[in-house]
Protein backbone atom coordinates (compact mmCIF):
# COMPACT_ATOMS: atom_id res chain seq x y z
CA UNK A 1 0.00 0.00 0.00
CA UNK A 2 1.40 3.39 -1.01
CA UNK A 3 0.04 6.11 1.20
CA UNK A 4 0.67 9.80 0.72
CA UNK A 5 3.53 11.10 2.79
CA UNK A 6 2.83 13.84 5.31
CA UNK A 7 3.97 17.40 4.72
CA UNK A 8 7.16 18.25 6.58
CA UNK A 9 9.25 21.39 6.76
CA UNK A 10 12.99 21.51 7.35
CA UNK A 11 14.76 24.44 8.97
CA UNK A 12 18.27 25.17 10.11
CA UNK A 13 18.17 24.44 13.86
CA UNK A 14 17.64 27.36 16.20
CA UNK A 15 18.90 27.74 19.76
CA UNK A 16 15.41 26.74 20.92
CA UNK A 17 15.58 23.53 18.92
CA UNK A 18 18.22 22.22 21.33
CA UNK A 19 15.51 22.14 24.01
CA UNK A 20 13.02 20.53 21.62
CA UNK A 21 15.49 17.85 20.50
CA UNK A 22 16.38 17.11 24.12
CA UNK A 23 12.68 16.66 24.89
CA UNK A 24 11.65 14.58 21.85
CA UNK A 25 14.69 12.29 22.06
CA UNK A 26 14.19 11.52 25.77
CA UNK A 27 12.41 8.21 25.05
CA UNK A 28 14.63 5.09 25.42
CA UNK A 29 13.30 3.62 22.14
CA UNK A 30 14.57 6.68 20.25
CA UNK A 31 18.02 6.30 21.76
CA UNK A 32 18.29 2.51 21.41
CA UNK A 33 20.92 2.78 18.67
CA UNK A 34 22.45 6.03 19.97
CA UNK A 35 23.86 5.09 23.34
CA UNK A 36 20.65 3.98 25.04
CA UNK A 37 19.69 7.23 26.75
CA UNK A 38 19.18 10.84 25.85
CA UNK A 39 22.16 13.14 26.00
CA UNK A 40 22.41 16.13 28.30
CA UNK A 41 20.89 19.38 27.08
CA UNK A 42 24.38 20.83 26.56
CA UNK A 43 25.05 18.16 23.91
CA UNK A 44 22.02 19.31 21.91
CA UNK A 45 23.00 22.96 22.39
CA UNK A 46 26.41 22.21 20.88
CA UNK A 47 24.87 20.03 18.16
CA UNK A 48 22.39 22.70 17.00
CA UNK A 49 25.18 25.32 16.96
CA UNK A 50 27.38 22.95 14.92
CA UNK A 51 24.51 22.39 12.46
CA UNK A 52 24.18 26.11 11.85
CA UNK A 53 27.91 26.21 11.02
CA UNK A 54 27.56 23.15 8.74
CA UNK A 55 24.69 24.77 6.86
CA UNK A 56 26.64 28.00 6.40
CA UNK A 57 29.71 26.10 5.23
CA UNK A 58 28.22 23.23 3.17
CA UNK A 59 24.64 24.27 2.38
CA UNK A 60 23.29 21.33 4.35
CA UNK A 61 23.17 20.11 7.94
CA UNK A 62 20.91 18.15 10.28
CA UNK A 63 17.75 20.22 9.88
CA UNK A 64 14.94 20.39 12.39
CA UNK A 65 11.90 18.50 11.07
CA UNK A 66 8.58 20.26 11.62
CA UNK A 67 5.07 19.02 10.88
CA UNK A 68 2.34 21.14 9.27
CA UNK A 69 1.55 22.70 12.65
CA UNK A 70 5.24 23.67 13.09
CA UNK A 71 5.78 21.15 15.92
CA UNK A 72 9.35 19.86 16.22
CA UNK A 73 9.42 16.16 15.35
CA UNK A 74 13.19 15.60 15.36
CA UNK A 75 15.91 16.05 12.76
CA UNK A 76 17.08 14.83 9.38
CA UNK A 77 19.90 15.90 7.19
CA UNK A 78 23.41 15.29 5.98
CA UNK A 79 26.97 15.63 7.24
CA UNK A 80 30.42 14.64 6.08
CA UNK A 81 31.18 11.27 7.75
CA UNK A 82 33.30 12.29 10.76
CA UNK A 83 35.15 9.09 11.67
CA UNK A 84 38.44 7.59 10.54
CA UNK A 85 36.70 4.28 9.78
CA UNK A 86 33.82 3.71 7.36
CA UNK A 87 33.06 6.03 4.43
CA UNK A 88 35.52 8.75 5.50
CA UNK A 89 34.86 12.04 3.73
CA UNK A 90 31.59 10.92 2.16
CA UNK A 91 28.27 12.62 2.87
CA UNK A 92 26.07 10.67 5.28
CA UNK A 93 22.35 11.23 5.59
CA UNK A 94 20.55 10.47 8.81
CA UNK A 95 17.40 11.03 10.82
CA UNK A 96 15.98 10.79 14.31
CA UNK A 97 12.38 11.44 15.35
CA UNK A 98 10.55 11.51 18.65
CA UNK A 99 8.90 8.17 19.44
CA UNK A 100 5.33 9.50 19.14
CA UNK A 101 6.00 10.40 15.48
CA UNK A 102 7.18 6.98 14.30
CA UNK A 103 5.24 5.01 11.68
CA UNK A 104 3.55 8.03 10.09
CA UNK A 105 5.84 8.61 7.10
CA UNK A 106 7.61 11.65 8.54
CA UNK A 107 11.12 10.20 8.25
CA UNK A 108 10.66 9.15 4.65
CA UNK A 109 9.22 12.54 3.71
CA UNK A 110 11.99 14.39 5.54
CA UNK A 111 14.74 12.15 4.13
CA UNK A 112 13.45 12.71 0.58
CA UNK A 113 13.52 16.47 1.19
CA UNK A 114 17.08 16.05 2.50
CA UNK A 115 18.12 14.25 -0.70
CA UNK A 116 16.68 17.06 -2.83
CA UNK A 117 18.50 19.73 -0.82
CA UNK A 118 21.80 17.85 -0.79
CA UNK A 119 21.57 17.17 -4.54
CA UNK A 120 21.00 20.92 -5.11
CA UNK A 121 24.37 21.65 -3.47
CA UNK A 122 26.18 19.48 -6.02
CA UNK A 123 26.67 16.35 -3.92
CA UNK A 124 26.64 13.35 -6.27
CA UNK A 125 26.14 10.53 -3.78
CA UNK A 126 25.30 9.82 -0.15
CA UNK A 127 25.65 7.03 2.36
CA UNK A 128 23.54 6.01 5.35
CA UNK A 129 25.25 4.19 8.20
CA UNK A 130 22.66 2.05 10.00
CA UNK A 131 22.89 -0.38 12.90
CA UNK A 132 22.10 -3.84 11.51
CA UNK A 133 19.33 -4.29 14.11
CA UNK A 134 17.60 -1.00 13.26
CA UNK A 135 14.88 -2.40 11.01
CA UNK A 136 12.95 0.88 10.84
CA UNK A 137 15.91 2.82 9.46
CA UNK A 138 16.80 0.00 7.09
CA UNK A 139 13.24 0.21 5.74
CA UNK A 140 13.70 3.95 5.18
CA UNK A 141 16.90 3.36 3.19
CA UNK A 142 14.96 0.95 0.96
CA UNK A 143 12.16 3.49 0.44
CA UNK A 144 14.81 6.01 -0.62
CA UNK A 145 16.23 3.57 -3.17
CA UNK A 146 19.51 3.07 -1.32
CA UNK A 147 21.45 -0.16 -1.72
CA UNK A 148 23.47 -2.07 0.82
CA UNK A 149 27.11 -1.46 -0.09
CA UNK A 150 29.02 -3.00 2.80
CA UNK A 151 28.79 -4.28 6.33
CA UNK A 152 31.03 -3.22 9.17
CA UNK A 153 31.68 -3.50 12.88
CA UNK A 154 31.92 -0.22 14.73
CA UNK A 155 35.28 0.12 16.49
CA UNK A 156 33.94 1.63 19.73
CA UNK A 157 30.85 -0.45 20.43
CA UNK A 158 31.55 -3.59 18.39
CA UNK A 159 28.07 -3.24 16.87
CA UNK A 160 27.33 -4.76 13.48
CA UNK A 161 26.18 -2.22 10.90
CA UNK A 162 25.38 -1.54 7.29
CA UNK A 163 26.49 1.14 4.87
CA UNK A 164 23.84 1.99 2.28
CA UNK A 165 24.65 4.08 -0.81
CA UNK A 166 22.69 6.18 -3.23
CA UNK A 167 23.92 8.00 -6.33
CA UNK A 168 22.26 11.38 -6.72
Amino acid sequence: MNRALPVVHLRVPTDEDAFAWHRVFAHPDVMEFHGGRSAELSVYEELTARQRRHDAEHGFCFWTVLDEEERVLGFTGAQPWPHEWGPKGEIEIGWRLGREHWGKGYVTAAARATLERVRATGVTGVVAMVNARNERSIAVTRRLGMELAETFTTPKSDQFGHCYRLAL
